[in-house]
């Protein structure tokens, strides 16, 4: 009978922590948009991924700059030679 006294006051407590819980989530709308927010991580990584390949990319079809002034610097010297 004693037990009754302890668990019946605990669990209306916990009842209503629970619907503290569920009212809070539903107020900062955690349960908006469920359907996307597991996809959204995904599809991040791989934009950034894209990026980085992109940038990558874009480095390495440059043509040096090193290169062109030596083609430059042996064309006026083969210039002036004649």
């Amino acid at each position: 009978m004693l037990s009754i006294f302890l668990l019946i006051p605990l669990s209306l407590m916990l009842f209503v922590v629970a619907i503290w819980a569920v009212r809070y989530a539903v107020k900062s709308n955690q349960f908006e948009d469920l359907d996307n927010a597991s996809q959204r991580i995904i599809l991040e990584d791989r934009q950034e991924r894209r990026q980085v390949i992109q940038a990558h990319e874009e480095v390495t079809s440059q043509p040096s700059d090193t290169a062109d002034t030596h083609i430059d610097n042996n064309e006026d010297n083969s210039h002036s030679n004649s």
